[in-house]
């Protein structure tokens, strides 16, 4: 017998902003089902699991097994509608990102509904869009490289955050 856990948390969304990698894209799906994500906004260049012909996308359903169809997402060009529409819903913008403002990630708590932001393989977020979050949390790195991939990043926080 198969028991599903739910847990009673504040809605949760994620903003996935010009993601280039079609596998990171599911990589996030597939985790965002797992913590109980209620929707995934895809924004600028990011890949959709439909191609511009409606069609399935076979490398996020590779990666996604499935959550691509149990996650409600929208995908648009422009990151301000998005923006403006959470906040309208007083929705909190957290960015994941490295920053002289970021506080580290084990200190947040999620204490209204949340939409968190993750930016670009290569050039994470800007400035300007940072400037637009309600707070920057980071991973603390240890070793030598500067970041974790990008699904990696968001499966950590996710489930620190999520899983409380």
């Amino acid at each position: 017998m198969i028991v599903w856990m739910t847990k009673k948390t504040l809605p949760t969304s994620l903003i996935l902003h010009n993601i280039r990698s079609a596998y990171n894209v599911g990589a996030i799906f597939r985790t965002a089902d797992a913590v109980g994500v209620s929707k995934i906004y895809l924004v600028g260049y990011t890949p959709a699991p439909l191609d511009r012909f409606g069609r399935p996308r076979k490398d996020i359903a590779k990666a996604a097994l499935g959550a691509e169809k149990t996650i409600p997402w929208d995908h648009t060009a422009r990151i301000g509608e998005v923006f403006k529409k959470l906040k309208k819903e007083k929705t909190k913008i957290i960015a994941i990102e490295q920053s002289s403002r970021s506080v580290d990630y084990k200190k947040f708590k999620l204490t209204a509904p949340t939409a968190f932001l993750l930016g670009n393989e290569v050039e994470g977020l800007s400035k300007n869009l940072l400037k637009q979050c309600d707070t920057t949390i980071e991973i603390p790195m240890r070793g030598k490289k500067e970041s974790l991939n990008v699904s990696v990043a968001a499966g950590v926080v996710l489930f620190r955050v999520l899983d409380r």
